[in-house]
């Protein structure tokens, strides 16, 4: 499985959230599963890489050349791949993956998952997309979403569009447990 990870680049976070990127990385190299993810070496994007390239894992960085040029890009990636802007980056790393999650993070992790869902609703992107909640990261934004849900800017339906798991071994029994995405979703992707 290739598996899409969002997360940020902070290193000025509470230590939990550096140790569940981290094992997240080993769980998911252990499971012979492809991490790619921004290509940072620091914060929680440089532990997700560490943690999969201690355990033997093949990691794929996506980078803008900009970072690149201030050597953003983590050391011990090898298939670090240089793009042009955010925008192709984010294209990059959702096509082909066989599922997207999302750690915590700030503005960037957040525009990410936000074009995720939004492709998911729109029948362009049909696999799972999990929010691994550390410490409740995530309860803001889900309750965030259900008010769309509530109010009438998204359909019952796509509360499916999301699974919130609350810990890293959560991640991958639920990720095979979630069905591909409706390939009729754009019948309900309006609100009406």
């Amino acid at each position: 499985m290739r598996i899409c990870v969002y997360c940020a680049s902070s290193a000025a976070v509470d230590p939990v959230y550096l140790e569940a990127a981290r094992s997240l990385g080993d769980t998911l190299a252990r499971a012979g599963c492809t991490i790619v993810y921004g290509g940072g070496g620091t914060g929680l994007m440089g532990a997700l890489a560490d943690g999969a390239l201690a355990a033997g894992g093949e990691v794929i960085g996506i980078i803008p050349r900009f970072m690149v040029e201030v050597e953003w890009q983590h050391p011990g990636v090898g298939d670090m791949q240089i793009v042009e802007d955010m925008r192709e980056r984010k294209h990059r790393l959702l096509t082909g993956s066989d599922a997207v999650i999302a750690l915590p993070g700030g503005c960037g992790t957040l525009e990410e998952l936000a074009e995720a869902l939004t492709l998911k609703r729109l029948a362009l992107y049909a696999k799972p997309i999990l929010l691994l909640d550390i410490q409740g990261f995530y309860a803001p934004l889900e309750r965030f979403l259900e008010q769309m849900i509530e109010q009438r800017f998204m359909n019952p339906e796509h509360r499916a569009l999301w699974t919130r798991v609350n810990s890293v071994d959560q991640v991958l029994p639920t990720i095979r447990a979630t069905p591909d995405w409706d390939s009729n979703a754009r019948d309900y992707a309006a609100v009406r």
